[in-house]
């Protein structure tokens, strides 16, 4: 239980840090000490820093003892992974319709972000407004073999993609306005709903 508790504690302060790290307020107080350049690399920086700090919460389940749960039996596990291959799949066209380059923050290096940026939306993006935490969260939940320690990173991931969501739902809606408050009213978060689209989202 101590295992359990420790990763959840540990999901936290990631969470709470990367939280922080993605507000307006700090890309503003980075641009103020580093200047212009901040402001172009400050998406690779996020990210790296992002992948680099979340390597030791993932390697804890695999360090810290651990009691095994379930694991599913075949021929079920075999319909556990091709989920977890179409969440892969879905987790790659969705970076690739966002735009690999600009996602990385490689774009931004080089280019000047846009001043009057519309809202694009394409691929996946119109069945749910946020598609790489829905195909991340359906990867994590397939997992065929469970044990205490992936069910606490689990839920710590699960709750810092919620809260998270949140928090990038505030800053769309604030680069956007209107536009993104409209697709926000038509197309669902995280869980795809089967209606008919508002002909603009097509």
């Amino acid at each position: 239980m101590r295992s359990f508790i420790y990763i959840l504690f540990t999901m936290a302060i990631y969470g709470a840090i990367h939280s922080l790290l993605a507000t307006f307020k700090a890309k503003a107080r980075a641009k103020q000490f580093f200047g212009q350049a901040a402001e172009r690399g400050y998406r690779l920086f996020f990210n790296i820093f992002a992948v680099i700090s979340l390597l030791p919460v993932l390697a804890l389940p695999a360090i810290l003892p651990d009691h095994h749960l379930y694991t599913i039996s075949m021929p079920w596990m075999i319909l556990f992974l091709i989920g977890q291959g179409i969440a892969a799949v879905a987790e790659v066209i969705g970076v690739l319709q966002t735009g690999a380059w600009e996602f990385l923050g490689l774009k931004q290096l080089f280019t000047p972000p846009a001043i009057d940026g519309k809202l694009a939306i394409r691929g996946l993006y119109h069945w749910v407004r946020h598609p790489l935490y829905s195909a991340g969260l359906l990867f994590i939940w397939l997992t065929p073999v469970m044990t205490m320690n992936i069910l606490a990173l689990n839920i710590g991931l699960t709750i810092y993609i919620i809260i998270g969501t949140h928090f990038e739902e505030r800053r769309l809606c604030a680069e956007f306005g209107n536009a993104y408050e409209s697709y926000k009213n038509q197309v669902p978060m995280l869980i795809p709903s089967i209606r008919i689209r508002d002909q603009k989202l097509r």
